[in-house]
């Protein structure tokens, strides 16, 4: 059961970076933490307007996740989930590759800013 989990978490975060690659637009933008739960905008984050770092706790009948944000970067401190994946990735700063807690089906991805994979990454 948990490699299948371990599995599908991987699939997920690949479609994600795929299609956040294919979708994106030309233009430089800020960065923005784009929260989603179950596919729904839960918040958006600018994070280059954070003057001090901040954290909050995301909680439905699913679970809870304790999020933490500095400048310039984002990432799940705490978990109720059994594996952990989404705390172990650590900090996020770009695009390359979104935080999912998949038995609480939640998504952190980044969009905008210069750090996303440009078409001659490889």
């Amino acid at each position: 059961m948990r490699t299948k989990l371990v599995l599908a978490l991987v699939l997920l975060a690949a479609a994600l970076s795929a299609a956040a690659l294919l979708l994106r637009d030309g233009g430089t933008q800020a960065p923005v933490a784009r929260i989603t739960r179950d596919g729904v905008l839960v918040e958006e984050i600018p994070l280059d307007g954070i003057q001090e770092p901040r954290s909050f706790t995301l909680e439905d009948a699913s679970g809870s996740n304790r999020v933490e944000v500095e400048a310039g970067r984002i990432r799940i401190a705490q978990a109720d989930c059994p594996d952990q994946i989404c705390v172990k990735q650590g900090w996020i700063s770009d695009g390359t590759v979104p935080i999912v807690c998949l038995p609480h089906k939640l998504m952190i991805e980044i969009v905008g800013g210069g750090g996303d994979l440009d078409g001659a990454a490889g």
